[in-house]
């Protein structure tokens, strides 16, 4: 009976989003970037994207949310499109894309200002540690985005939870006092259990993105540290769900099998990999988001059609990702940056192998060099001229993932420097 259900529901599904236009996820993204859009009044009534509650904010925000570490001054089509379908949650940060993410909302807004209150605005303040860092942030990013307060603001990229301290909280409540925003959070994607059972311990901590996939739910420690932060109804965002790897295509034999398999398998189920990726992540109902880079209409339309899809994941998907993310394993950076730093100089700590390996999955794996070196090129160049010099044999040695981390970082040189 019940896969029966989950025929009629995909039957539906595809009718309803056939109508809306989401089979041309199959079109160009220059033939979609081309089209003209239809004036708002004649367009057909389009599927909107579930909500859930973001924790004790109390506030519903759509499922799948806009992650916007691209040039938004060149992408309006992109805004535009996200609210046709109810993805009013838009994700950015100070950093990204040069500013020019930030820089394109306020494009939107200026032009549109009437939206405001429609969309839940998210920004980040990289690597600010004092209460004047963060201000001077906050600030900058509401004169970018032509607004006067943001939804959420997030610390950014926590790696040690020392950091959090009383001056942040006391920022945190100033500015919430002053309206300039509304909830205040973190974000990790490294020594994450740790940092999220921080926050879990903290009532000024409103929010919590975290990278969450099928390769990290494998891990105790994390689910004990999610199911903490559950119970401290702090919401909780997903961010990086499709898992994507460090290298960009498999050498060995067995890991390309392994892909093979993987991808044959959910392409017979009727997804493609990063949908089921999106599917698995939300299956999680801890998660109020999955917030996901959609750099086009195309992109987006497909992010759509994985969340409207009804049908849920069985345990073989889920094995077959887990059976993946075992054998995968040596191509992905976990995160763990406390047993890098422990066996490194003390001018890459903290979590500075980590940020390497990110950078370079951004280029790698999801194609986006420029934001690759900008971040790179924020490395301090007295840190920068030593990397090739370092020995990396003690925290190869310790590494759960068995990473090639010499051979990395000097990859990371030589296509980001």
């Amino acid at each position: 009976m019940k896969d029966k259900q989950e025929s009629i529901d995909r039957r539906s599904f595809l009718k309803a989003v056939g109508a809306a236009g989401l089979g041309s996820v199959l079109a160009s993204p220059d033939t979609i970037g081309a089209s003209k859009e239809t004036p708002d009044a004649q367009e057909p009534e389009l599927p909107q994207v579930p909500k859930r509650k973001l924790g004790k904010t109390g506030v519903e925000i759509p499922v799948l949310s806009l992650g916007t570490m691209f040039n938004l001054v060149d992408s309006q089509l992109v805004l535009r499109s996200t609210l046709k379908y109810g993805v009013t949650y838009w994700d950015t940060a100070n950093v990204y894309a040069g500013g020019n993410s930030e820089l394109g909302i306020g494009k939107f807004l200026e032009k549109n200002p009437q939206m405001r209150n429609q969309l839940f605005i998210v920004t980040k303040a990289k690597r600010a540690y004092t209460k004047d860092a963060m201000e001077k942030c906050l600030q900058l990013s509401l004169d970018r985005m032509k607004t006067d307060h943001v939804d959420l603001h997030y610390f950014h990229d926590l790696q040690d939870p020392a950091l959090l301290t009383d001056e942040i909280r006391k920022y945190a409540e100033s500015a919430k006092k002053r309206k300039l925003i509304r909830f205040f959070g973190l974000t990790t994607h490294s020594n994450i259990p740790k940092c999220l059972l921080a926050g879990a311990k903290l009532d000024w901590i409103d929010v919590i993105m975290t990278r969450y996939n099928f390769r990290t739910m494998q891990d105790p420690q994390m689910q004990a540290a999610i199911d903490a932060c559950h119970r401290a109804n702090i919401g909780l965002v997903a961010m990086k769900t499709t898992g994507k790897t460090t290298i960009k295509r498999f050498k060995k034999a067995i890991e390309t099998e392994a892909e093979k398999k993987m991808v044959e398998h959910f392409l017979n189920r009727g997804f493609t990999p990063e949908q089921a990726c999106i599917k698995l992540a939300l299956q999680d109902k801890r998660f109020s988001s999955a917030c996901v880079q959609m750099e086009n209409v195309n992109i987006l339309k497909t992010n759509v059609a994985a969340v409207l899809d009804k049908t849920e994941l069985t345990r073989q998907d889920m094995d077959i990702l887990a059976e993946y993310a075992q054998l995968t394993s040596g191509s992905y950076c976990a995160g763990c940056a406390h047993i890098c730093d422990a066996a490194l100089p003390e001018t890459l700590r903290p979590g500075r192998i980590c940020d390497i390996m990110r950078y370079l999955m951004y280029h790698n794996s999801y194609g986006d060099s420029a934001a690759a070196r900008d971040l790179f090129a924020q490395i301090p160049s007295r840190v920068r001229s030593t990397l090739l010099s370092i020995d990396y044999d003690p925290a190869e040695a310790r590494c759960p993932q068995r990473l090639p981390i010499r051979k990395l970082v000097a990859e990371a040189v030589t296509k980001l420097a």
